[in-house]
Parts: structure tokens; sequence; C-alpha cells
């Protein structure tokens, strides 16, 4: 088993995906290891994003991740994180395979509906980011 972590934006919690989401995740085999619902502060976003700082969508990026709450998700399954980047689908919802998270419930490709993480280092980072190891369950 391995880790990924999932955040659902505040695209798709405003639109009230969450719940769904959530469904879709678990029907592709993950289980939830812990959740929450915060709203990120530009600090937080920044420093979660910082990897992106010299690209030209990072300041719109973090301006989109404050806008209002979002969900992160640890998950868990074999494969965690590139199955998760395919159950996810395209960055872009207009490209997105059918059935995908993205295409079921994205706006656009700036306001993609979740994040999922595209390394197990990265996975790991993101994790404990968001969750102390004891709040995993």
């Amino acid at each position: 088993m391995s880790r990924t972590l999932a955040i659902i934006k505040p695209d798709a919690v405003a639109y009230g995906y969450t719940g769904k989401i959530i469904a879709h995740l678990q029907s592709e085999g993950f289980r939830v290891l812990g959740l929450r619902m915060t709203r990120l502060t530009a600090e937080q976003a920044g420093e979660f994003y910082a990897v992106h700082r010299e690209r030209p969508f990072y300041g719109e990026l973090v301006e989109f991740m404050t806008s209002g709450p979002v969900v992160p998700i640890a998950l868990e399954r074999n494969d965690a994180v590139s199955t998760l980047r395919g159950v996810i689908g395209s960055t872009d919802p207009a490209e997105a395979a059918e059935g995908t998270i993205r295409k079921l419930y994205a706006e656009s490709k700036g306001r993609n509906a979740i994040h999922a993480s595209d390394s197990d280092e990265n996975a790991a980072n993101e994790i404990a980011f968001f969750f102390a190891s004891s709040e995993l369950v």
C-alpha cells in the first residue's frame, strides 16, 4: 500500500461536489486516512505551491487556493500516486477522459476541482503539510 494526497479545491467545494468526489475516490479503491476542511492563508498556499513560484501562474494559483475552503485528503491504496493521477484526469477538463473527476467536476484548466500529488516523495511531504502522523488512521 502507498499513500497520496488529494485536495478538493475551492471551486469544487463551492459547487457542493465534495461528497461526490470523496465517493468517487472511494469507489476507485482509495481508503481515506485523514480528511479536513480548511481555508489556506496566502502564506500556506505559497509554501505548498513553492515549486511553482517562478511559473507565470503562481500568483493566480495562490489567489485561487485561498479564495475559499479546501478539503485535503490523505489516501491509501496500491500504486496510490499514479492511480489517483489517472482517476482525476488531465489538468484541462476539456482534455480529461470521460468519467474522471476533472471531466465531471472541473470548470477550467485553472479551476480544475482537485489537486493530486505527482510523486511518492511529494505525496509524503504534502500529507505531512496537512496532517500530523497521529491524525492518520
